[in-house]
Protein backbone atom coordinates (compact mmCIF):
# COMPACT_ATOMS: atom_id res chain seq x y z
CA UNK A 1 0.00 0.00 0.00
CA UNK A 2 1.30 3.36 -0.65
CA UNK A 3 0.93 6.22 1.93
CA UNK A 4 1.40 9.92 1.16
CA UNK A 5 3.91 11.70 3.84
CA UNK A 6 3.57 15.10 4.20
CA UNK A 7 4.90 17.49 7.16
CA UNK A 8 6.33 20.73 8.70
CA UNK A 9 9.36 21.63 10.28
CA UNK A 10 7.86 20.18 13.65
CA UNK A 11 7.47 16.59 12.22
CA UNK A 12 10.50 16.56 10.52
CA UNK A 13 12.55 13.90 12.34
CA UNK A 14 8.92 11.71 12.86
CA UNK A 15 8.37 11.68 8.94
CA UNK A 16 12.10 10.64 8.27
CA UNK A 17 11.78 7.67 10.83
CA UNK A 18 8.35 7.04 9.25
CA UNK A 19 9.68 6.79 5.76
CA UNK A 20 12.08 4.39 6.93
CA UNK A 21 9.77 1.92 9.10
CA UNK A 22 7.40 2.11 6.62
CA UNK A 23 10.06 0.59 3.89
CA UNK A 24 10.54 -1.49 6.58
CA UNK A 25 6.85 -3.18 7.25
CA UNK A 26 5.82 -3.07 3.89
CA UNK A 27 4.67 -0.57 2.60
CA UNK A 28 5.53 2.12 -0.36
CA UNK A 29 6.17 5.55 1.57
CA UNK A 30 5.97 8.72 -1.11
CA UNK A 31 7.49 11.73 0.83
CA UNK A 32 6.11 15.43 -0.22
CA UNK A 33 8.48 17.45 2.39
CA UNK A 34 9.80 18.99 3.60
CA UNK A 35 13.11 17.37 2.90
CA UNK A 36 14.94 19.79 5.25
CA UNK A 37 14.64 21.77 8.67
CA UNK A 38 13.43 25.30 8.43
CA UNK A 39 11.46 26.32 11.06
CA UNK A 40 9.89 29.17 9.18
CA UNK A 41 8.07 26.50 6.74
CA UNK A 42 4.36 26.46 6.12
CA UNK A 43 2.98 23.40 6.25
CA UNK A 44 0.27 23.68 4.02
CA UNK A 45 2.22 23.42 1.41
CA UNK A 46 3.35 19.96 2.44
CA UNK A 47 0.01 18.25 3.50
CA UNK A 48 -1.86 19.56 0.76
CA UNK A 49 0.01 17.49 -1.73
CA UNK A 50 0.15 14.08 0.49
CA UNK A 51 -3.86 14.91 0.69
CA UNK A 52 -3.91 15.76 -3.40
CA UNK A 53 -1.88 12.87 -3.83
CA UNK A 54 -4.22 10.43 -1.52
CA UNK A 55 -7.71 11.77 -3.22
CA UNK A 56 -6.30 11.11 -6.83
CA UNK A 57 -5.05 8.23 -6.29
CA UNK A 58 -8.31 6.54 -4.10
CA UNK A 59 -10.39 8.19 -7.04
CA UNK A 60 -8.77 6.01 -9.39
CA UNK A 61 -9.30 3.21 -7.58
CA UNK A 62 -5.91 2.56 -5.67
CA UNK A 63 -5.65 1.97 -2.38
CA UNK A 64 -3.52 4.57 -0.58
CA UNK A 65 -3.30 6.15 3.12
CA UNK A 66 -1.84 9.53 4.24
CA UNK A 67 0.12 10.62 7.05
CA UNK A 68 0.53 14.55 8.21
CA UNK A 69 2.37 15.78 10.88
CA UNK A 70 3.07 19.11 12.75
CA UNK A 71 3.33 19.98 15.89
CA UNK A 72 0.10 19.42 17.53
CA UNK A 73 -1.32 17.94 14.37
CA UNK A 74 -4.30 20.49 14.52
CA UNK A 75 -3.14 22.53 11.66
CA UNK A 76 -2.33 19.69 9.56
CA UNK A 77 -5.36 17.93 10.04
CA UNK A 78 -6.87 21.21 8.65
CA UNK A 79 -4.95 21.62 5.74
CA UNK A 80 -5.61 17.77 4.49
CA UNK A 81 -9.55 17.93 5.25
CA UNK A 82 -10.03 20.95 2.35
CA UNK A 83 -9.16 18.39 -0.20
CA UNK A 84 -12.05 16.54 -1.44
CA UNK A 85 -12.54 13.09 -0.60
CA UNK A 86 -10.14 13.35 2.16
CA UNK A 87 -11.63 12.16 5.70
CA UNK A 88 -8.17 13.04 7.70
CA UNK A 89 -8.31 11.92 12.03
CA UNK A 90 -6.18 13.48 14.32
CA UNK A 91 -4.64 10.86 16.66
CA UNK A 92 -3.35 11.26 19.92
CA UNK A 93 -3.85 7.40 21.09
CA UNK A 94 -4.33 3.96 19.99
CA UNK A 95 -7.49 4.16 20.39
CA UNK A 96 -8.40 7.51 18.20
CA UNK A 97 -6.42 6.33 15.39
CA UNK A 98 -8.24 3.21 15.20
CA UNK A 99 -11.59 5.28 15.65
CA UNK A 100 -10.71 7.20 12.76
CA UNK A 101 -10.32 3.86 10.82
CA UNK A 102 -13.24 1.72 11.75
CA UNK A 103 -16.20 4.56 12.01
CA UNK A 104 -15.09 7.66 10.32
CA UNK A 105 -13.16 5.45 7.15
CA UNK A 106 -10.59 8.41 7.59
CA UNK A 107 -8.02 7.87 4.72
CA UNK A 108 -5.14 10.23 5.91
CA UNK A 109 -4.03 10.33 10.16
CA UNK A 110 -2.37 14.01 11.63
CA UNK A 111 -0.20 13.33 14.90
CA UNK A 112 1.13 15.87 16.80
CA UNK A 113 5.19 15.70 16.52
CA UNK A 114 5.94 17.05 19.75
CA UNK A 115 2.91 15.62 21.79
CA UNK A 116 3.64 12.10 22.08
CA UNK A 117 7.13 10.29 22.29
CA UNK A 118 8.45 8.51 18.91
CA UNK A 119 7.40 4.97 19.59
CA UNK A 120 4.37 6.38 20.67
CA UNK A 121 3.08 8.38 16.96
CA UNK A 122 4.52 5.18 15.34
CA UNK A 123 1.97 2.56 16.72
CA UNK A 124 -0.66 5.09 16.34
CA UNK A 125 0.16 5.18 12.91
CA UNK A 126 0.34 1.47 12.83
CA UNK A 127 -2.86 1.10 14.42
CA UNK A 128 -4.30 3.35 11.41
CA UNK A 129 -2.71 1.61 8.56
CA UNK A 130 -3.97 -2.11 9.99
CA UNK A 131 -7.43 -0.65 11.17
CA UNK A 132 -10.36 -1.25 8.44
CA UNK A 133 -13.46 0.20 8.14
CA UNK A 134 -16.58 -1.55 9.59
CA UNK A 135 -18.57 -0.51 7.03
CA UNK A 136 -21.58 -0.53 9.66
CA UNK A 137 -24.68 1.12 7.98
CA UNK A 138 -24.64 4.31 10.46
CA UNK A 139 -20.85 5.11 9.71
CA UNK A 140 -21.60 4.56 5.85
CA UNK A 141 -24.54 6.84 5.97
CA UNK A 142 -22.54 9.79 8.19
CA UNK A 143 -20.05 9.70 6.04
CA UNK A 144 -22.14 9.79 2.85
CA UNK A 145 -24.15 13.01 4.40
CA UNK A 146 -20.48 14.50 4.69
CA UNK A 147 -19.35 13.48 0.79
CA UNK A 148 -22.65 15.15 0.00
CA UNK A 149 -22.55 18.31 1.69
CA UNK A 150 -19.19 18.17 -0.01
CA UNK A 151 -20.24 18.45 -3.23
CA UNK A 152 -23.42 20.07 -3.03
CA UNK A 153 -23.27 22.33 -0.19
CA UNK A 154 -26.46 21.50 0.95
CA UNK A 155 -27.28 20.49 4.95
CA UNK A 156 -28.41 17.16 5.24
CA UNK A 157 -32.16 17.08 6.32
CA UNK A 158 -32.60 17.42 9.68
CA UNK A 159 -34.14 14.56 11.62
CA UNK A 160 -37.96 14.04 12.45
CA UNK A 161 -37.30 14.70 16.13
CA UNK A 162 -35.35 18.38 15.48
CA UNK A 163 -38.26 20.11 13.21
CA UNK A 164 -39.59 22.77 14.39
CA UNK A 165 -36.44 23.55 16.75
CA UNK A 166 -33.52 25.51 16.79
CA UNK A 167 -32.40 27.90 14.10
CA UNK A 168 -33.61 26.28 11.12
CA UNK A 169 -37.45 26.32 12.86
Amino acid sequence: MRVHLGSDHAGLDLKDHLVRWLTDHGYEPVDHGPFVYDALDDYPVFCLRAAEAVAAERAAGQDSLGVVIGGSGNGEQIAANKVVGIRCALAWSEETAALGREHNDANIVSVGGRMHSLDDMTRFIEVFLTTDFTGEERHVRRIGQLGSYEQTRELPALPESAVGRGPDA
